[in-house]
């Protein structure tokens, strides 16, 4: 909710309409452009701290990839969380190479429902950003034990 700015008049005196208003922006607007309107709201997306704390996070290392027969982006990986070796199928392939991903720490949804891709099991999902079309990897720049909880 916005409030409009009134000028004080005092008796007798007779304003003088300005020919241009400055907009929010500070860039000048003529008297006769046309009302500007307010952009919605973006609606609230925002989750809890209750519905974060359900996310389990976690840091993995990526031990075999190979390639899944029958598709152009997906790879599957054995990713070693410390407790135990997962089976995640990723849409990578694109952007890596199975050999480029041996050794490599990422960052693993570990409490995701299993799915099935292509007909292969997939127990948890890569956090990945997309920079140009292309998925990028959540990696790190120290080293982190496998199986660590992110926060």
């Amino acid at each position: 909710m916005s409030e409009e700015i009134v000028p004080l008049q005092i008796p007798g005196d007779t304003p003088t309409p300005p020919a241009k208003d400055e907009s929010a922006a500070g860039a000048p607007v003529s008297a006769d452009a046309p009302a500007q309107t307010e952009a919605p709201a973006p609606a609230d997306d925002r989750i809890s701290i209750d519905d974060f704390a359900r996310i389990q996070l976690r840091v993995g290392q990526i031990v075999e990839a190979e390639k899944v027969k029958g598709s152009r982006k997906l790879i599957k990986l054995m990713v070693d969380i410390g407790s135990e070796i997962r089976q995640v199928v990723a849409g990578i392939a694109e952007a890596y190479e199975p050999e480029a991903l041996i050794n490599k720490k990422i960052v693993l949804v570990a409490n995701l429902k299993p799915a099935k891709l292509m007909g292969i099991e997939s127990n948890g999902m890569i956090v990945a950003a997309t920079a140009d079309g292309k998925p990028v990897l959540t990696t790190f720049t120290e080293n982190v034990p496998n199986g660590a909880l992110l926060r």
